[in-house]
């Protein structure tokens, strides 16, 4: 079974482990041992940890999931030469992590949260003589792209990195509705969550303008609640989100 060494030890890489963890032997760098130690609990496997100052990564597999402001110190106190390095660093480009890191190639990637479940849509770029095994690896938690720039995996950070807190709100904000109207909390939290497995499944086929119009009839209840979102500016209101979020990224 190959070895990923994850370097970082939050939430990312936590879910990215999830779901590598049958397929993958894990082993996690950190700065303190308690914390990996609950890495392992959460993780509910047994994994090799290792403190981070002086780790020799010589011909390893890294998947770098450190914080973006952490990339130069924590660089200094990695030892050899990677195979790879796998970055989940959002806004972080191939040369600050190629000047930090010693490494025979560089992939930046960019999953989201669904990684524990496999279900991660994971946007990928960087040296292309291994884009078919990042796509292997990353594969192993969803869906994959690769990219053609480093500005389209910023773009892509703004969409599928933070899409799901995006998602999150809509999902809280349209079960208050509900609630409001005088539906069971316990009621409408269990609607909601058929109503989001449902809608993915249909938009991997279908377009969103087709399956909006295939739901709202002239004059009926969808064409109320819709107007009333356009009245809010929902669709400008997204169309801000990706902006700010892809702008943010640069500054990183």
């Amino acid at each position: 079974m190959k070895t990923i060494t994850f370097i970082g030890n939050g939430n990312m890489a936590l879910s990215i482990a999830q779901g590598l963890k049958h397929d993958y032997k894990i082993d996690v760098v950190g700065r303190d041992l308690t914390r990996l130690d609950e890495f392992e609990k959460k993780l509910g496997v047994t994994i090799n940890k290792y403190l981070i100052d002086g780790f020799y990564i010589e011909d390893k597999t890294i998947l770098f999931c450190v914080k973006p402001a952490n990339v130069k110190e924590v660089g200094k106190q990695l030892k050899g030469k990677a195979k790879v390095v796998y970055s989940v660093l959002a806004g972080t480009s191939v040369e600050k992590l190629r000047s930090n890191i010693n490494a025979h190639a560089i992939v930046r990637t960019m999953p989201n949260l669904a990684a524990s479940v496999r279900k991660s849509m994971t946007t990928l770029t960087g040296d292309v003589e291994f884009k078919e095994e990042a796509q292997k690896l990353l594969g192993a938690i969803g869906s994959t792209r690769w990219l053609s720039s480093e500005k389209e995996i910023d773009i892509a950070t703004a969409l599928a990195g933070s899409g799901p807190a995006y998602l999150a709100l809509m999902a809280e904000a349209l079960t208050d509705g509900a609630v409001k109207q005088g539906l069971k909390r316990d009621d409408a939290m269990a609607i909601m969550r058929g109503l989001f497995g449902g809608f993915g499944e249909l938009i991997q086929t279908i377009h969103p303008a087709l399956l909006k119009d295939a739901v709202m009839s002239p004059g009926g209840t969808t064409a109320a609640g819709y107007g009333a979102l356009e009245d809010g500016n929902v669709r400008s209101a997204c169309m801000n989100a990706v902006e700010k979020a892809y702008k943010k990224a640069t500054e990183l």
